[in-house]
């Protein structure tokens, strides 16, 4: 949204959650991988179409960042026994190899249909940020909201991938929440009064959007416990605050429990929040893609469209510049052909 340049109206929310949406499923199928991390147990025929060695399981589409276990033909093959491949730049990992020296073998069961069992962590990579903490105790498997302190919380939103212990959380909506400061100071209503003074400016974070009384800010830098803030963001309206009044900022989160393979679970308050990170280029194409669909849809996908939150110039689109992005995505982090040994 903030690429877009849009208000916040639920109406604009549902379009881009929609639009970000799909855009991800592209970037999936133009890399030919899936970049989120998944709990999960596959199947694998053995022997199988695959050309390969006997002592070497090609996991093609199924690419692995972790084993939890690993059997062929009902038997369990330890984990010194076996080896996750290219070993110098995975994860992923895209072949499983047997380890020669060792007594494990593939094969062995009744028929070569879905002969090797292997459960583990699949997708790309499980690259991982702390994003704060649990404001309060998540008691019940069956909450589907949940709060987080710190400042790391402003970076997270809708469609964020967060872990709390062995739990994958996937963020659905977000709402405000008291970040338990209040302004030190009175604000006029006017464009120039920007300081924003609280009891401890570390609890916020730059960029993130705050809301006192129905005027939302926006922090542009912070110095000590002085927040210095865009008035009136986001359609909001100027308006005069007195000194005590509460500050609220987006850290109440909507989410899917047990998400990826795992299972729902209680947590502690003061629990850390862990949030998984795509690749930057991947996430950029992302957005790139999800800004061109909702700018086409604003357009009738003519070839201009309005620049601006609804203002009156027009410019071509430039579907050069995101063909460039696909292609250097694609190079970078696309899964390519591998040759099959006869």
């Amino acid at each position: 949204m903030r690429a877009l340049d849009s208000k916040s109206t639920a109406r604009t929310s549902g379009q881009v959650d929609r639009a970000v949406e799909s855009a991800s499923r592209d970037v999936d199928r133009l890399c030919h991988r899936r970049f989120y991390p998944q709990i999960a147990t596959r199947f694998f025929d053995f022997p199988s179409p695959q050309y390969a060695r006997p002592w070497r399981l090609w996991l093609d589409d199924s690419e692995l960042i972790s084993v939890t276990s690993l059997s062929s033909g009902g038997t369990a093959i330890n984990e010194a026994d076996f080896f996750l491949e290219p070993n110098r730049s995975g994860p992923p990992y895209s072949r499983v190899e047997i380890d020669l020296a060792g007594p494990a073998t593939f094969g062995g069961g009744d028929t070569h249909q879905r002969d090797i069992t292997l459960t583990g962590l699949f997708g790309y990579r499980n690259d991982e940020t702390q994003a704060g903490t649990l404001a309060a105790a998540v008691a019940s498997a069956d909450a589907t909201s949940i709060t987080v302190d710190g400042p790391a919380a402003a970076a997270l939103g809708v469609g964020s991938v967060l872990r709390l212990g062995a739990e994958r959380l996937l963020v659905t909506a977000r709402a405000n929440a008291d970040t338990g400061q209040n302004l030190g100071g009175d604000l006029t209503p006017q464009n120039n009064s920007v300081a924003v003074t609280v009891a401890d400016g570390t609890v916020f974070a730059v960029d993130e959007v705050l809301l006192i009384g129905s005027e939302r800010m926006l922090i542009v830098d912070i110095a000590g416990n002085t927040l210095t803030v865009k008035r009136g963001w986001d359609g909001s309206v100027l308006a005069a605050h007195t000194a005590g009044a509460d500050v609220y900022a987006p850290r109440t989160l909507t989410v899917q429990r047990g998400a990826l393979g795992t299972t729902a679970a209680t947590h502690d308050s003061g629990a850390q929040v862990v949030r998984w990170d795509p690749p930057g280029p991947v996430r950029d194409l992302t957005l790139a893609e999800a800004v061109a669909q909702l700018t086409n849809e604003q357009t009738g996908y003519a070839r201009t469209r309005r620049s601006g939150d609804g203002g009156s110039s027009e410019r071509a689109m430039d579907a050069t510049a995101l063909a460039a992005l696909r292609d250097r995505v694609y190079a970078s982090h696309g899964r390519k052909a591998r040759v099959r040994a006869v």
